[in-house]
């Protein structure tokens, strides 16, 4: 059950954006780190699009799920698994290790951190703005 459509929203716009970069986009920035750092944000969003839980503790399951996904890649999982012909799971789950890939997953972490505390504080001003107002 959708719990906020103000994150589910921005999930499923990223969701159809990282399809489109996957899709269209073959260059050497925009989808190899482009599409990672949009894929914690993603994950970000919909991890709150269901759960009432504070901002740190989402954002850092959302790290955590792409950090175990690229140790799968250092460990070859679809490989190991037989899936390596699969296109789908290649896709979700990538195929090379890549440091540059941890370091756009934690570089979206902090941005995250960074907006909501921005609109936290933006939103406190102006509740303080609207009771001086009265």
């Amino acid at each position: 059950m959708i719990k906020s459509y103000r994150y589910f929203t921005p999930a499923l716009l990223l969701f159809l954006l990282e399809v489109l970069i996957a899709r269209y986009v073959h260059d050497s920035i925009i989808r190899p780190f482009g599409g990672d750092f949009l894929a914690v944000i993603f994950l970000y969003c919909l991890i709150k699009s269901f759960l009432y839980i504070p901002v740190f503790k989402a954002a850092s399951w959302a790290l955590l799920v792409a950090y175990a996904i690229e140790v799968s890649q250092y460990f070859h999982l679809t490989r190991l698994l037989g899936l390596q012909n699969s296109k789908a799971i290649t896709l979700i789950l990538g195929s090379s290790f890549s440091w540059m890939d941890i370091l756009c997953y934690t570089c979206a972490f902090v941005l995250i951190i960074m907006t909501e505390q921005f609109r936290a504080r933006l939103a406190a001003g102006n509740q303080i703005t609207r009771n001086l107002k009265q």
